[in-house]
Parts: structure tokens; sequence; C-alpha cells
């Protein structure tokens, strides 16, 4: 299998950063692998950007009808927690009842 090209990456870091990089036996594969755990955490809504569009906000606000932000009691952790089985999508139009549609039961 071709190996990846592989480019070079630089950031800023504060010196206790730097000071506590410099015991590592390979720096580069550690901040690799933080850097590849961090971005697998990320909010899959956001990005890690904290902020929603506006697009988003709508998709959020219908998902948030029938779901809802807990605590775990036992790692108490935050978590969604669902509280329907199904749930319209925001772009979906309302389902009408059998006499809306003019079908008889």
């Amino acid at each position: 299998m071709a190996q990846q090209k592989q480019s070079i990456v630089t950031f800023k870091a504060e010196d206790s950063l730097v000071a506590a990089l410099q015991g590592m036996p390979n720096r580069s594969a550690f901040i690799r692998s933080a850097v590849l755990a961090a971005l697998d955490s990320t909010c899959p809504l956001c990005g890690g950007t904290g902020i929603l569009t506006r697009e988003q906000k709508d998709h959020w606000d219908a998902f948030a009808l029938d779901h809802a932000v807990k605590e775990c009691d036992t790692c108490h952790e935050w978590h969604l927690v669902c509280g329907r089985q199904q749930t319209r999508h925001p772009h979906q139009p309302r389902r009408r009842s059998q006499r809306q549609r003019g079908q008889k039961k």
C-alpha cells in the first residue's frame, strides 16, 4: 500500500505545554493521537465552534421537542434522552389525519 504524503503542521503553545511535551519519547505521534481524539469528540452539529447556524438551530429545536439533555445517574455526564420512538423531520410536513384527508376510518 502506498504511503500517504505527510505535511508539517505547527502551532503556538504555552511554555508549560512545551515543557510537558519535552519528556515525550515521540512528540509527533502523541500530538497526532491527541488531535485525532479531539476531532473524534467534537460536536456533530457545530463542529466544535459552539455556535449553530440558523438552520441547525431549527433542526435542533425540532429534535429537542421529543428529546432532553439529562445527567447520567452513573457517570454524571450529560447526554441526550429520546422521549419518543419517532420524530418528525423539521422539513417534513406534518402528517394529516384521515379526517383531514377526507378518508373514512
